[in-house]
């Protein structure tokens, strides 16, 4: 499992846009981990999947009214990650109104999730291998801060908890 210090994986995700600029056009545009965490501070979290009740309801409206808080903490993006396609996460941005205040990027085959060690199985839920629920802080592409949930919870990974340990 990823550890505080290591860098993130040079890993490319997706990320759905509705509108054009800074490079990005209409629809997928891939964005690359390493190059986008450069010179930036990131409050990251991950959740099972789009749409799904906890994650919809609770964890990324737990970010969602705490973005003007990161920001005056020094925060520049707040990027949240789960194993669906863009067009999912596209859907899911428009639902949760997260349009410029957090990233919604795909991890499409759970490459990311492989890579940091922090998979869930849900196979026998249909879901498949998922991301398992958490939330970090990336200095320069480094984890800092690493809250990792026990499977069926959220408790340690929400936004609040995240802003209490970047406003540390």
């Amino acid at each position: 499992m990823i550890q505080l210090g290591d860098a993130l994986p040079a890993i490319t995700l997706a990320e759905y846009s509705e509108v054009e600029g800074e490079g990005c056009s209409l629809g997928p545009n891939p964005v690359d981990v390493a190059q986008a965490a450069v010179g930036k501070t990131l409050a990251v979290f991950a959740v099972p999947g789009a749409f799904t009740p906890t994650c919809s309801a609770q964890h990324v409206p737990s970010f969602v009214e705490r973005v003007d808080a990161f920001k005056a903490a020094g925060v520049d993006e707040i990027w949240c990650l789960s194993v669906n396609d863009p067009f999912v996460m596209g859907a899911w941005a428009r639902d949760q109104k997260t349009m410029g205040k957090i990233r919604m990027l795909a991890d499409g085959d759970a490459a990311f999730a492989k890579a940091t060690g922090l998979t869930l199985d849900l196979t026998g839920k249909g879901l498949g291998l998922r991301s398992n629920r958490y939330s970090m802080l990336v200095k320069d592409g480094k984890v800092v801060t690493l809250n990792v949930e026990a499977p069926g919870k959220h408790e340690v990974s929400d936004g609040a908890t995240l802003l209490a340990q970047v406003q540390g």
